[in-house]
């Protein structure tokens, strides 16, 4: 075989220009699929990212009336529906894909409710657990954050995250500042921001709703003090992390479907709890888009057939051209399988070097495509080695015909031609 092999190469390199003309074809199916599946993979992550932040791995589960989420801003409390306890959350943690579970209430896109000297703010109001930070990525810019006896002595304390603080306070520091919320007066002790979030894909109404109150910024308040602001016994929503991103989508159905279980409620009552299943929203969106992209590596596929029977006809010429060799050899004893074994060894090292050429090239063109047109992509490795072994089998298809014929020459016949 190393022999075989060492053949192969001294005949590409004796017919060089021969040799590039034929691996032409396999070098560009090879290049235009690897550049396209790292389009794929590019675009698949950033639309997964772009739905639901890189790393925060979170689903909310909230209650839904309809189609819709229960707005408590409008409606008073659901009957019969009591807020979540914490050895609830204990069990939902046990869940199969759940890491962590945090219980918090809100309030989206409020104009009527928080007050910096009679200037409104605008966005999102939220009663958070003592996780919930940790849960969703925060961190502290300056100030403090919510610290144990906040929440045992119903401070009247808030936190602002970047945004709503640009926002309510421009060019100055808020904390120390002091906040109307419903009527009663909350300091301002710190400001945080998320570590690691995208901007957010909105293509919808539903879109905009979702993410409303990232858009308008967030102020937090304890939830221990929620109740004396707003409402007593509000039934709150859960953030659920999932131990990946991989795993939200099993992680918001188990908690989901917990949650309705201990609550007796079903498709069929006015209630339920639902899951918001981003994951869910970017498969459909990848599918779409790899359907349009699957058709172009088809197209890309024709190449490697065209490079396939360039391979073919040039194996064909090789062993006319060697048709003396190949009878010297078999009438020294070489056996129809070493011939065969030799031929078949050259079409797929020729188309192997092809591969591994038209690898080097379409991660480049990948590249240069994301740095020109502002494509995102994702080199894939495996990819690349399905690549290259799928050139080798293009060499051992296609160099099969020619291989067979020089097996089966007659040594007399063949040591007679010129």
């Amino acid at each position: 075989m190393l022999e075989n092999i060492k053949l192969s190469f001294h005949g590409i390199w004796s017919h060089k220009m021969r040799s590039v003309l034929t691996m032409l074809g396999i070098i560009i199916g090879i290049a235009a699929i690897i550049a396209i599946v790292s389009t794929i993979k590019g675009n698949s992550e950033m639309i997964k990212s772009s739905l639901i932040g890189a790393n925060t791995n979170v689903v909310t589960v909230t209650l839904y009336q309809g189609e819709w989420a229960y707005d408590m801003t409008w409606n008073g409390n659901p009957e019969g529906i009591l807020p979540i306890e914490q050895d609830t959350v204990e069990e939902l943690e046990k869940l199969e894909g759940v890491e962590k579970v945090s219980l918090y209430n809100s309030r989206e896109n409020i104009d009527s409710t928080v007050y910096y000297q009679n200037t409104a703010f605008t966005g999102g109001v939220y009663g958070i657990d003592d996780s919930y930070f940790e849960l969703y990525g925060y961190t502290l810019n300056y100030g403090r954050e919510f610290i144990g006896s906040d929440y045992e002595k119903r401070r009247k304390v808030a936190i602002l995250d970047a945004t709503a603080a640009a926002s309510i306070f421009p060019g100055k520091s808020p904390i120390g500042e002091i906040l109307e919320i419903s009527g009663e007066p909350f300091t301002v002790v710190g400001v945080v921001s998320q570590n690691t979030t995208t901007a957010p894909n909105i293509n919808s109404v539903q879109d905009y709703y979702l993410y409303v109150g990232n858009t308008n910024g967030k102020l937090f308040l304890t939830n221990a003090i929620w109740p004396m602001v707003f409402r007593f016994d509000e039934v709150q929503s859960a953030a659920v992390k999932a131990v990946n991103t991989d795993a939200m989508t099993t992680a918001g159905k188990k908690v989901e479907d917990a949650l309705n279980e201990k609550m007796n409620l079903s498709a069929e009552t006015d209630y339920i709890f639902k899951s918001q299943d981003l994951m869910e929203q970017a498969k459909k969106l990848q599918d779409m888009s790899n359907a349009t992209n699957q058709q172009l590596i088809w197209i890309a596929g024709i190449s490697l057939l065209v490079g396939g029977i360039g391979v073919m006809n040039i194996m064909l010429v090789t062993v006319t051209e060697r048709t003396q060799e190949i009878g010297l050899k078999k009438a020294i004893g070489a056996r129809k399988r070493r011939i065969l074994a030799q031929f078949l060894t050259e079409a797929a090292v020729l188309t192997s070097f092809g591969g591994v050429l038209g690898v080097i090239f379409g991660v480049v063109a990948a590249n240069v495509l994301s740095q020109i047109m502002g494509i995102p992509t994702g080199i894939s490795i495996p990819a690349m080695l399905i690549a290259v072994a799928f050139s080798v089998c293009i060499g051992l298809i296609f160099g099969y015909l020619p291989a067979r014929k020089a097996a089966n020459l007659n040594p007399i016949d063949a040591l007679r031609s010129e």
